[in-house]
């Protein structure tokens, strides 16, 4: 059954790529923005080699995206971080604080424009779309605030880069740190960020048809095979 069908039954709710990660061995999960993400495969050997020297890819299904749509989406998304977005461009992500009244550090998101009128933020573990619509109840900003049905899958490590290559082509060794584009794969929509969790660089791909997430996991396993890809988590206990 589809996670999105599971989704109105349950307080937890699988990833698009849950039925992946039990086909790979996952040991363990933990509640992340309410959904389950992988904590382990196993062999914590193996994912560290993997971690230092070769490719891994996670189920990030967990990292959701606050969408903010409309004519004021570009001033309630200045309202929502300290750092200066006036100069972001579509197609270009940045790295962000996100801080309540107080100055207490809430999130820590990355912010994706892709229009002048459309932002993804990219969060962490809490509600940042029930924050958002806080501020917009307290300044009236004209937005329109969702979650959209996008699942990050994340490629990791030195090798990443010749993985999705492989998969999308060679355009994607250009893109600049935290920057994103269009693609697809065997009709599956994604957008590609260059971003992720490692010093090395990596990816993020952006899933864009919660149904397809098996399918999208196998394509990325199969094209990584001969690197010697495998499972990974990004917070491991």
């Amino acid at each position: 059954m589809h996670w999105l069908f599971r989704a109105s039954h349950t307080r937890l709710r699988p990833s698009p790529y849950y039925e992946a990660s039990l086909a790979e061995g996952v040991t363990s999960f933990a509640p992340y923005n309410q959904m389950l993400i992988p904590l382990g495969y196993g062999d914590a050997d193996a994912e560290y080699d993997r971690l230092m020297n070769g490719v891994s890819m996670w189920d990030v299904g967990g990292q959701r995206q606050v969408q903010i749509k409309r004519r004021d989406a570009a001033r309630l998304a200045q309202n929502l971080s300290p750092r200066h977005l006036s100069g972001q461009v579509a197609g270009q992500g940045k790295y962000v604080p996100m801080c309540d009244h107080a100055g207490t550090l809430i999130n820590d998101p990355v912010v994706n424009k892709l229009d002048d009128d459309l932002f993804w933020f990219s969060i962490t573990d809490s509600d940042v779309k029930l924050w958002a619509r806080c501020i917009v109840t307290e300044r009236g900003p004209e937005v329109e605030i969702t979650e959209p049905d996008v699942s990050p899958m994340a490629i990791q490590r030195p090798m990443a880069a010749d993985v999705v290559a492989s998969i999308f082509g060679n355009w994607v060794r250009n893109q600049k740190y935290f920057w994103f584009g269009d693609a697809e794969i065997g009709g599956i929509p994604v957008k590609i960020a260059r971003s992720g969790f490692s010093k090395q660089g990596g990816f993020e791909i952006n899933l864009m048809d919660g149904f397809s997430g098996v399918e999208l996991w196998n394509i990325v396993h199969e094209a990584g095979t001969s690197f010697g890809v495998g499972p990974e988590c990004p917070n491991p206990p």
